[in-house]
């Protein structure tokens, strides 16, 4: 993974004692909470509903075991014991006090982090594929691209105030596991007529109030021109994105409205102006910084597959791990382990200060020293040995999160919710928990199969629920809370948008609602082989509106 050199260490050193002067001024009075905003947004720290919270970086979702139990001695120290991992590979912690925010910070540049850019009107955290670096699909490690783009965009003089936040996702994967599709600036690797590699550049994504599938703006760019081309569509949304108006001041609103050929003839027309100037990215500096990113130092494994049929017979649950959890690996004799922060009954996405550590041990031992998290709110080990996979399932299983549930429908993305949230109208975290404790039962989750449930608690769609092949958004109601139910998202390389297929549920509703669903899907599925959303798709909604609300 990228290591700091000392540019890196300087610049978080700097802006860790800057912020700490700034709120220094603050709690003395200086400056205003309107004066301070606007620096503590920056600075990744929220006003919550009951108390600041604090949004942490995790570049393209890598992290060692170092950095994990830093967050463990975080949450230990100055917050309520855990973290909650979210959708943009980041952690947030719930109850830091304002006063211990410059320590907090200062714990994190020793161990090479911080929490620039995860809030305010700038480029947010570079999210990627989980399995980066791993995959056996995989055409290219993305993250030495995602590490220029950080160091690119981090506090860059010409868009630190941009009409509204902007996110990008990179995958080297043609099967998309990073959602870019529904980002701001979505990039997958892509090959030429002359096998050179370059990247698909997506524009125009996003969820929230107005959600949209990216539109292909360009079908390949090489690496030398890639920072050159990303800057010219950051300038024109720059120079014509809404101000005036919050909620139409996304680019996939700008592209929604001008149409995508006009923007791209004004991306470009600054293309020809930047092309070749001092934006050319050198193939050295490429390979200096995929330097960092070599693969581990892998052994010969004399075990190159494990037999989970027979896994299965001898322990039941540890066959559901192997059947769920784990992910092949471009290496033979080894896999990817998804590690699910989504226990039957917990709130998804969270971790105490103890599973953080055992984690971390865990990497250390068996996966060197190398994490990850995922979109999907889980952690994941990219680099094991067949041979350890019982190992690591031992440590799950003693520090509680051993769930073999990975892409089944316990495994679900969750928003914090008006639980902590001061932007939500509906609570999100009770709503999963009750449909997780509904299909609880293993062998019901096996037999539904690929599902997934996301979950918002208002408008802003943090748990991506327009992408959830079941999705459920929360929405106040004449001062109580309402969700509402869409199907058919996807999130995959075949992205679409999810539809509300009628009135909202009470609470206590919904979990038989889903349940309604999944019983009708499993009627009609033509075999069991068939997934939840390829039913739908080939369904269409009305079986499922009939069940759930009648011919009425």
């Amino acid at each position: 993974m990228y290591r700091y050199d000392e540019f890196d260490a300087a610049f978080v050193e700097g802006r860790t004692a800057q912020f700490a002067d700034q709120v220094a001024r603050r709690l003395s009075g200086e400056l205003s909470e309107d004066q301070f905003r606007p620096l503590r947004l920056m600075n990744g720290l929220y006003l919550q509903l009951h108390a600041y919270m604090l949004r942490i970086a995790v570049p393209y979702g890598t992290l060692s075991a170092r950095q994990l139990r830093m967050f463990a001695h975080i949450a230990r120290t100055y917050d309520r014991g855990y973290g909650h991992f979210t959708t943009r590979q980041n952690i947030q912690f719930n109850w830091p006090k304002l006063k211990d925010v410059p320590a907090i910070l200062a714990d994190l540049a020793s161990v090479e982090m911080h929490a620039i850019q995860t809030s305010g009107n700038c480029i947010r955290n570079v999210t990627a594929d989980q399995f980066a670096g791993a995959a056996a699909d995989e055409i290219i490690d993305p993250r030495p691209i995602a590490e220029i783009l950080r160091q690119w965009s981090s506090l860059h003089p010409e868009f630190s105030y941009l009409p509204r936040k902007f996110k990008i996702a990179v995958t080297g994967a043609p099967n998309d596991r990073a959602a870019i599709r529904f980002h701001d600036i979505g990039l997958q690797a892509a090959a030429n007529a002359e096998g050179e590699i370059g990247w698909e550049v997506w524009v125009g994504g996003g969820l929230g109030r107005t959600p949209m599938i990216g539109k292909l703006i360009n079908s390949f760019v090489p690496n030398e021109h890639l920072l050159a081309y990303l800057e010219s569509i950051m300038r024109v949304y720059n120079r014509y994105g809404r101000r005036d108006n919050k909620y139409k001041a996304r680019i996939k609103i700008l592209v929604h409205e001008e149409g995508l050929e006009t923007i791209k003839g004004q991306v470009e027309a600054e293309f020809a102006e930047v092309r070749g100037g001092v934006l050319s990215l050198p193939q050295a500096e490429v390979d200096r910084i995929t330097a960092y990113f070599a693969l581990p130092a892998f052994a010969t494994q004399a075990a190159a597959k494990i037999d989970v049929a027979y896994e299965s017979i001898i322990d039941p649950a540890y066959g559901r791990w192997l059947d769920n959890n784990i992910n092949s690996h471009r290496q033979p004799g080894y896999a990817s382990v998804t590690i699910s922060l989504k226990p039957i009954g917990g709130a998804p996405g969270d971790a105490t200060d103890k599973q953080m550590d055992d984690v971390a041990d865990l990497a250390e031992r068996y996966g060197f020293d190398e994490l990850r998290v995922s979109h999907e709110q889980n952690l994941v080990l990219p680099h094991v040995a067949i041979g350890d996979l019982r190992a690591v399932y031992d440590g799950l299983v003693a520090t509680g999160l051993a769930e073999g549930n990975t892409g089944l429908i316990t495994d679900i993305i969750c928003c914090p919710g008006m639980d902590f949230c001061a932007l939500a109208t509906a609570r999100s975290i009770p709503i999963a928990q009750e449909i997780g404790r509904k299909f609880a039962a293993p062998e019901r989750q096996k037999d539904i199969g690929d599902l997934k449930i996301k979950i918002s608690g208002c408008i802003n769609a943090c748990g991506h629920h327009h992408v959830g092949h079941i999705g459920i958004l929360g929405v106040e109601k004449k001062g109580g809370e309402l969700y509402q139910i869409t199907l058919g998202g996807d999130a995959t390389e075949n992205a679409s948008v999810g539809k509300i297929i009628g009135p909202g549920f009470e609470a206590d509703e919904v979990p038989d609602a889903i349940e309604t669903l999944v019983d009708t899907y499993i009627a009609r599925r033509m075999s069991a082989d068939e997934s939840f959303i390829a039913a739908y798709r080939r369904l269409g909604e009305a079986p499922f509106k009939e069940a759930l609300y009648g011919n009425g």
